[in-house]
């Protein structure tokens, strides 16, 4: 019996509702979903859960062997130059799924594309050692919200895929038939309670402006064409989420929309792009911000970073780009180094990498530093070496007086959190803590354990003042 969570691939033609479909079955609002037709690119997976058995789900963009032709109505914006691309990425996602579901409209009856459509599909099918079919084609017929268009979708079954499942995925109508009929498929899919914890698989997101090279680095860390890679800005309109086992240990890497200032932020799907890219860092441990060595460090570049340092997420900076960078020479690295600390001098704890993910330049460091922030994001210190620390601090250089001759005192110290590290000073008044000397304190603290990567927290807690008997 399979260890592993079974996988439920969704193909169709583009606007049937398959991202619909997919946010309902995962649960959340995690794919865009728009009327316009190509929105979905690349593969998007989630984790579905029924009747405590639990498998994963994978969106594919829309299939249409009839774009381009005489009356067709032409693909918006750039979409048309990513029609093979989608192909493919929903090729590779139906050849490891165990379970396809063919999304057909209900409203719009079978078309010319769905009967291409499952042509396809059945060349991808092949006969197991009992004569069964595999991956099993489910034929959902979407957009079926009354009991009319339910009886409407008989005429699917020239499709030649079975008994056609009428569904509504915006409303939730007929879904939990859908679902019974994927568990009667995949009767080996683990129950919830057997499966293992995700909190403890490292989570690093690749963030940065839009054309800076994420996809292109997660390619190149998985060795292959995961995502969809083009030079024209936009391309990633999902955060994608992948496993990756790396010497025995479980990763998931995340790709995600690049961020634009807000104010050349296009309202509608690029806008949920954006949204959708910081609630990936949200879910994060560790960011891969990554940089254009070709362009320098950008007022852009600094927001998000801003953006990481808020959410309180370890960082690695990737210098991306570092092949095209000209007339390099013994003091290129220093003299960029110096560039991005200055401009970044916020998150001066990070590693900085100087890589090329079109080359593979340096890119083998990646993986071994973001685990190495990891750890230290989790790593906790004895309560004797914390005030250790604190004493020896106040030794070197006491706190200035803040009002009059009144200063800071710390009588102890304690780390209380992790993830990231978080102290908690206990002091006689928090107001007369100065920022700076908060700042000579994390320094301190750092010098003992750099917490490489990772931001490090100061409560400060004061000393409570006892009620007088009367």
């Amino acid at each position: 019996m399979p260890k592993r969570r079974p996988i439920v691939a969704i193909v169709g033609r583009p606007n049937v509702g398959k991202s619909t479909l997919f946010n309902r079955l995962v649960g959340e609002r995690r794919a865009v979903v728009n009327d316009v037709p190509g929105t979905t690119r690349d593969r998007i997976v989630g984790t579905a859960e029924w009747l405590d058995r639990v498998f994963d789900v994978v969106d594919t963009g829309g299939l249409d062997p009839t774009a381009g032709q005489k009356g067709k109505a032409p693909l918006s914006v750039d979409s048309a130059a990513f029609i093979e691309a989608i192909r493919q990425q929903a090729a590779e996602a139906v050849e490891g799924a165990d379970v396809v579901l063919l999304v057909v409209d209900a409203e719009a009856g079978v078309t010319p594309a769905d009967r291409q459509v499952a042509d396809w599909l059945r060349r991808w099918q092949r006969r197991d050692a009992q004569g069964r079919l595999h991956p099993p084609v489910l034929l959902v017929v979407n957009k079926a919200d009354s009991d009319r268009k339910a009886q409407d979708v008989f005429a699917f079954y020239e499709l030649g895929l079975g008994e056609p499942i009428p569904i509504s995925a915006l409303h939730g109508r007929g879904v939990g038939d859908l679902l019974d009929r994927v568990l009667a498929a995949v009767p080996w899919a683990p129950r919830f309670d057997e499966e293992g914890d995700d909190e403890d698989v490292p989570k690093l997101a690749i963030v940065g402006r839009p054309n800076v090279g994420k996809s292109s680095l997660l390619n190149r860390l998985l060795g292959q064409e995961r995502v969809l890679v083009s030079d024209i800005p936009g391309t990633t309109r999902d955060a994608v989420d992948t496993r990756l086992r790396y010497y025995g240990r479980d990763l998931v890497l995340i790709d995600t929309a690049g961020i634009r200032r807000k104010g050349r932020i296009e309202p509608g799907v690029e806008k949920y792009s954006v949204l959708r890219a910081l609630r990936a860092l949200q879910r994060a441990d560790v960011a891969l911000l990554m940089l254009d060595a070709t362009e320098g460090v950008t007022a852009q570049d600094a927001h998000i970073g801003g953006y990481v340092q808020d959410a309180g997420k370890s960082v690695v900076i990737l210098v991306n780009k570092w092949d095209a960078v000209p007339d390099k020479d013994a003091f290129t690295i220093n003299r960029y180094t110096e560039q991005v600390r200055r401009a970044l001098n916020f998150l001066d704890y990070a590693p900085l990498l100087f890589i090329s993910a079109k080359t593979g330049q340096r890119v083998h460091k990646v993986l071994p530093t973001a685990l190495e922030v990891y750890e230290a994001r989790y790593t906790r210190l004895p309560t004797s070496l914390v005030n250790r620390i604190l004493q020896d601090a106040v030794d070197k250089h006491p706190p200035p007086p803040a009002k009059g001759t009144k200063a800071l005192k710390i009588y102890f110290g304690a780390q209380v959190g992790v993830a990231p590290p978080t102290f908690l000073l206990q002091v006689n008044d928090p107001k007369l803590a100065h920022f700076s000397y908060l700042r000579y304190l994390e320094n301190q603290i750092r010098a003992v354990h750099p917490f490489v990567g990772t931001p490090i927290r100061l409560l400060l807690r004061g000393k409570e003042k006892r009620r007088k008997k009367r």
